[in-house]
């Protein structure tokens, strides 16, 4: 299945000059979502022993990826969503700074994990959860994304953990 085609291009969002990749058309799309979760399960079947969403949208492709590989699913939020205790990280994004949170209880030391979400740009969202579970004692097998916005080299910060993209761009 071409998951590509069914990505939506938004001009302008969400500021000018911005070209948003929108994966609502792929997530609506009955055979695309299958493909997409059974492309992630089949990846990673027996290699991992739990998944790890990131808010939000890594909520929705990590939870049916944690159900057909028969593992545990374990949040990654902002700052003020989690309600038991945890570990918090700072992390930089383009404009400024914003805090992700784990529950202190949300793996257990050396298991292994993958890190999902829609999308990787500039990888520090994604760098911060590979911190977050190096707190927690797990270690990150790979980060797996739908797409990657390869022209922007987010790969490279989160090196040496390996990356996965089901969909890359390479220019814009």
């Amino acid at each position: 299945m071409d998951l590509k085609a069914l990505v939506r291009d938004v001009p302008d969002f969400p500021k000018p000059g911005i070209v948003f990749k929108d994966i609502t058309p792929v997530l609506a799309d009955g055979d695309a979502l299958r493909a997409l979760v059974d492309q992630f399960a089949d990846r990673y079947r027996g290699r991992v022993d739990a998944v790890i969403g990131i808010e939000s949208r890594g909520f929705v492709v990590g939870a049916p990826v944690a159900y057909a590989l028969g593992v545990g699913l374990a949040l990654i939020r902002k700052r003020g969503k989690l309600p038991y205790a945890r570990h918090s990280i700072e992390y930089e994004l383009e404009y400024g700074s914003d805090v992700l949170e784990v529950h202190v209880d949300a793996l257990a030391p050396k298991q292994r994990v993958i890190i999902v979400d829609d999308l990787l740009a500039t990888g520090g969202t994604a760098k911060a959860a590979i911190d977050l579970v190096a707190k927690l004692g797990a270690r990150v097998v790979e980060c797996g994304f739908i797409i990657e916005l390869a022209f922007l080299k987010g790969r490279l910060r989160l090196a040496p953990t390996p990356v996965h993209a089901l969909v890359s761009y390479a220019a814009e």
